[in-house]
């Protein structure tokens, strides 16, 4: 029992306080592009976002503590943290390709899959502890996603038909 109850509490190379902070600076950044979606009616919205966040974050941390691990066991192991953020990539590109629908000659979910796709690029960048690049990332989001919105309605009205 010990054994085990020490391999649950082993120590990080990234002290608790950070991980947390990472997790929940990722749900927030990534609940902040949810909920302009939310406000669309989106079928991909606030929890979403967030959770893709959140997930992408995970396991941006749990590659910086695998690479700083002693426990790997050889030390000829090489470990490149690309391959997480290759995976992560390609694990949301499915999920928002799901948000891609194709119905009555229109394509609708493009929007919504772009934004799941931007909440993983968060979530790794606070995971790996690049708050300086989640920040403007999740700025310039809504700011595509709510400004970028009006504009279009206003070209929209004002083209010719």
């Amino acid at each position: 029992m010990e054994s085990i109850i020490a391999d649950m509490t082993h120590s990080t190379f990234l002290p608790a306080p950070v991980i947390w902070a990472r997790f929940v600076g990722a749900l927030l950044f990534g609940a902040v592009i949810g909920f302009e979606r939310e406000l669309r009616s989106r079928p991909a919205g606030l929890r979403t976002h967030a959770l893709v966040a959140v997930a992408a974050s995970a396991f941006a941390i749990l590659a910086t503590e695998v690479i700083h691990s002693d426990n790997l066991g050889d030390n000829d192991v090489q470990i490149d943290p690309l391959r997480v953020i290759e995976a992560v990539t390609a694990g949301v590109a499915f999920l928002a390709a799901g948000f891609i629908v194709f119905a009555k000659g229109e394509v609708k979910g493009l929007t919504t899959g772009a934004g799941i796709w931007l909440a993983a690029a968060i979530g790794l960048s606070i995971g790996f502890g690049y708050w300086m690049i989640a920040l403007p990332a999740t700025f310039l989001g809504v700011v595509v996603l709510a400004l970028l919105r009006r504009f279009e309605g206003f070209v929209e009205l004002k083209a010719p038909k």
